[in-house]
């Protein structure tokens, strides 16, 4: 899980401790396991919030751990054209490759540590596969997709896309160099990360080095979620153990803790977690697969225009048009 690394953690910005006497540290109120199934064309994935409340979640919805998968040559897959309409799908790469192309002219390709977040607002197709020369050689794949709510206001936004490089990242340490801190998105502890969003949220990925513990300030206002990427450890001042497809949830408060355990699987030496949150929206919410609306009406509406051709067209290929169909 290289993603993005420092060869000295010690030259890092680090964020402060938070004092125990004026911290209000966060009860975890649940730990989840997340499901495996597929996705798309067959690649496979862990659902990481299967069995949460969406009112713990808000203003998130949706997470997928993709692989993490070593393919055989011929293996790779992705996922065909399809529609979104609503919110933002965030994909960020841990180690692999993953091209993007929408129905508005946005695309790029993504790879270790990379994140492609895309703004479906009022809607559009798009399409994510590994690049020819991956699906014929083969290789690690690893990544995750989360989606975020658009409030009411935005739903109808235009669509846009960010393409954010690994190096992008802010790079962060705690006090003592245990862990390497990566925002994404949002601000920790004033150290803004580089994605842009609707709703005010903070993403960040840490590694935590075995026994090493993380104490990190987390804007009260904000919902705490924890995703365990890779390895194991604890969470919360009780110490709940949780480990490689678990979630964790948190109460209110303003400080978030993890831990990593002494020893790790082979595999996986460090204790790897998704730190999650934001403000929630607290907006009725009816979704039906790729879309996510407020209204059943709207999504009806969604299905309706999405058959009739209104989200886009899936553009040609070596100057053969394609007509777009409905996947039902």
């Amino acid at each position: 899980m290289p993603a993005v690394t420092v060869s000295d953690i010690t030259v890092l910005p680090r964020i402060h401790q938070p004092d125990p006497a004026v911290a209000r540290e966060r009860a975890v109120k649940s730990v989840t396991t997340a499901p495996s199934g597929y996705e798309g064309e067959g690649f496979p994935v862990r659902r990481a919030f299967a069995g949460v409340d969406l009112k713990d979640l808000d203003p998130f919805i949706h997470m997928d751990q993709m692989g993490e998968v070593e393919y055989a040559p011929g293996e790779p897959k992705g996922t065909p054209w399809h529609p979104h309409r609503g919110f933002e799908t965030v994909t960020y790469m841990l180690d692999g490759i993953m091209e993007h192309q929408d129905s508005q002219g946005g695309g790029g390709v993504i790879s270790n540590g990379d994140t492609q977040w895309m703004t479906a607002g009022s809607g559009l197709l798009h399409i994510e596969t590994p690049p020819e020369h991956l699906v014929t050689s083969g290789g690690l794949f690893h990544g995750v997709q989360l989606w975020v709510n658009l409030p009411k206001a935005q739903k109808w936004a235009a669509p846009r896309y960010q393409d954010i490089r690994g190096g992008d990242s802010a790079l962060l340490s705690t006090h003592d160099g245990g862990s390497l801190l990566r925002v994404i998105a949002g601000s920790v502890d004033g150290h803004d990360g580089p994605g842009s969003t609707y709703s005010p949220i903070t993403l960040v990925h840490a590694t935590v080095s075995p026994g090493a513990e993380l104490v990190i300030p987390w804007q009260p206002d904000y919902n705490a979620l924890v995703y365990v990427l890779a390895g194991q450890g604890t969470v919360g001042a009780e110490r709940r153990p949780f480990r490689k497809g678990q979630l964790a949830v948190f109460g209110p408060g303003d400080t978030i803790r993890t831990a990593a355990a002494t020893t790790q699987p082979q595999a996986e030496p460090n204790l790897d977690v998704l730190i999650i949150g934001g403000r929630p929206i607290r907006e009725p919410i009816a979704m039906a697969g790729p879309f996510v609306m407020n209204t059943r009406a709207e999504v009806i509406q969604a299905f309706e225009d999405f058959q009739a051709g209104k989200l886009g067209s899936i553009p040609a290929v070596h100057g053969a048009p394609t007509e777009l169909r409905s996947t039902n």
